[in-house]
């Protein structure tokens, strides 16, 4: 199977989906028979795709999240969490073993100093030409967004929890 991947995707922006985006082009290179890593940042706790992630054949996934939310100032575990990813996705990059690498709420593991915007810029280096990258959260950068080949921006227009309704299973989480 010729191996003509290589461009860097970018899903960020205050609105719904840049994960369940990610989720769903993972699902697509799966079904394409590509190998995919799937990197969560900040996320520890349970989640509905968790179940079905397991499930999928050529599907790697590692988190490095707590059970709670990360509060500002962030802990120290929060930070050691986002370290060890950032060393976790170069280490996946480097290895050429993956088509697909996700590095999901990396975006946002940076808003909360977490890890330096420097790492990822770091990390799109790094990558092999022919691995695909997607890197998704609020937060994206002008200075990342000009390295990418493909941006998109999720803008929240409507959300049930403007009228204060929580997350629903299945739907949000």
């Amino acid at each position: 199977m010729p191996n003509d991947l290589g461009k860097i995707h970018i899903y960020t922006g205050d609105g719904k989906g840049k994960t369940t985006s990610a989720f769903g082009l993972a699902l697509r290179a799966i079904g394409a028979g590509y190998k995919v890593y799937l990197i969560q940042f900040m996320k520890g706790q349970d989640y509905s795709e968790l179940k079905m992630l397991r499930r999928l054949p050529k599907l790697t996934f590692k988190r490095f999240g707590q059970k709670s939310f990360v509060h500002l100032p962030a802990a120290k575990q929060d930070k050691i969490l986002g370290q060890k990813g950032v060393a976790l996705a170069k280490k996946v990059l480097k290895s050429r073993g993956y088509d697909l690498v996700i590095l999901d709420e990396i975006f946002v593991a940076a808003f909360f100093k977490l890890i330096k915007y420097s790492d990822i810029v770091n990390l799109i280096k790094v990558k092999p030409k022919n691995v695909e990258l997607v890197l998704t959260g609020r937060k994206a950068t002008p200075e990342v967004m000009k390295l990418a080949d493909y941006v998109t921006e999720m803008r929240e227009i409507k959300h049930p929890y403007q009228k204060g309704i929580k997350a629903r299973r299945g739907i949000e989480n």
